[in-house]
Formats: structure tokens, sequence, C-alpha cells
């Protein structure tokens, strides 16, 4: 891919643009406005809701789309209208919820999209500071799970948090093959592990190909850059990809690496793909 034929930029928020305050640099702030000037289409694909991007980012970010919800929607950025939106019917919210509560897990069903920053959850009483620490964050849009499941509704995902062991990630992947299982590090503590279950045709990757397909952009010419295990499929799906040197040491191995969240990555992966020059940044 010649860096001249670059249709789209797909990147990760927390962990890859942001720093660990929430903030984007000066650098990286220029490079996506250079990117729009060029007529590159500037994608932010997160696992946020649409409530907890709107936290860190404001609305004249300069940005076309975002894929938020570890892809379940996508939002046109200028106009604010929600393109694509993917849901759980109220029997595989069943299924999965009662998958989780004989493995003793705590969890959380949130609420369909627009509104899902909205969920309730189930709590085993077992020690589990990261879960305890995002129910008070969220605390006025949190409930105790107080029905069967499955007279929840829709849900646009199931979210369990485990201390830091894969293998029960792994075991639930294997039980709910007929889902989306993600893996991704918890954004509070950094250590323990968030388990999202979506709808099986949801991802980052997903998200990025309808998008390109409503928009006419072959695949071939998009760059993904991010930081952790919920990036993978849109890395492994990108034709140019890059993480940042604080991803995971094992998603080193597999994709290139560009500098740290901290010290402009995102920039320094595009001056390395000479999409912009350093004397105008």
């Amino acid at each position: 891919m010649a860096s001249n034929d670059l249709k789209m930029v797909v990147t990760d928020l927390d962990g890859t643009l942001l720093n660990p305050q929430h903030q984007i640099s000066e650098k990286d702030f220029h490079s996506l406005k250079l990117l729009g000037e060029y007529k590159i289409c500037r994608v932010v694909a997160t696992g946020r809701s649409l409530y907890s991007v709107n936290k860190v980012l404001l609305p004249d970010f300069p940005i076309d789309y975002l894929i938020f919800s570890s892809g379940a929607g996508i939002i046109n950025w200028g106009s604010k209208k929600i393109l694509y939106d993917q849901s759980l019917k109220p029997d595989e919210v069943g299924t999965i919820a009662n998958l989780l509560i004989r493995m003793n897990i705590d969890f959380m069903i949130h609420e369909p999209i627009p509104d899902n920053h909205n969920f309730v959850y189930y709590q085993t009483g077992s020690e589990n500071p990261d879960f305890m620490r995002r129910i008070r964050i969220y605390e006025k849009f949190a409930q105790p799970l107080s029905v069967d499941p499955r007279k929840f509704g829709n849900a646009c995902q199931l979210l369990a948090i485990v201390q830091k062991d894969v293998s029960i990630y792994e075991h639930i992947k294997n039980k709910l093959s007929q889902f989306k299982v993600i893996r991704t590090t918890s954004p509070l503590d950094g250590n323990s592990i968030w388990i999202e279950i979506f709808p099986i045709n949801v991802s980052k990757a997903s998200a990025a190909a309808w998008l390109c397909e409503q928009l006419g952009c072959n695949p071939d010419f998009v760059l993904g850059i991010g930081n952790d295990y919920n990036d993978m499929d849109l890395l492994n799906w990108t034709e140019q990809s890059f993480v940042v040197a604080n991803a995971p040491h094992d998603l080193k191995e597999k994709f290139e690496i560009t500098d740290s969240n901290i010290n402009s990555g995102f920039t320094k992966a595009l001056l390395r793909k000479k999409l912009i020059s350093a004397s105008i940044i």
C-alpha cells in the first residue's frame, strides 16, 4: 500500500490516542486535523459507550466517525446520527447470564444503544474491587439485577469482570462460541480482565468493514492503531497495523510498534508511513 493511497485511519482511544489523563497530545490533535485536510477518513474505535465517549471528547473533536461499545454502534461524529447498532435478544441475554451465574462470576447487563451506559448487575459477594469501582463510577445508572435475566429485554452486551485469570476468559469464550466474546484489560485498575459478550457479528473490525462498505472505501487502504486485546480483530483486519509501545508484550510480537500513547505514538505511526511530514507538526 502506497502512503498516498490511504483512505482511512482507524485508531483506538484510551491507551492509544489518549494519555492516562484522557487527553490527546497537541501533535496527535494536529495530525488528526491534517488527515482531514488530506481527505483521509478519521475513525475512532473504542470500547467506551457513547455516553462515556462524550465525557472525554468534545463535540468538535476532529474525527469523522466513531465506532463505540467495541463495535456494537457507529455514529457520524459531525451530525451525531447513529448509523449502526447491534443488540442481544432476551433469550440470548438469559443464556449468557445463566452461564455466568453458574460460574459464580460478577457481571453487568447493559441496555441497548444509545442508553447502554445504564445497566443492572449481578454480584456474587466475592471480593472484586474493580467490579465495585465500576459500579461506584456509574452509581446513578446502575441497579442490582432483580428479575430473571431473560426478562431484561434486549441488551447491548454483558460485561463480566474477573481477576487476571485468562483461563476464565478462554472457558467463557469456548462455552459461548455462538457469541462474540472480547477480552480487554480493565481501564480502571489496569490489571483485571473485562470480558465483553456481544452478538457474534460485533467487533471493531466488523464495524470498520461495514463503514468501509457504506463509504465505498477499499479495506486494503485502511490503517489501524491499537493498544489492547480488544483491538486484535481490527489490527488483523487492517492492511497496515500498529500497536503503541505501551501495549502488552504479546501484541507487540504480532504487530508493528510505534511510540507510546504518552509520546504521540499515533503521529509517529503516520510519520513512519509518510502520511504526514515532520516539518508540519
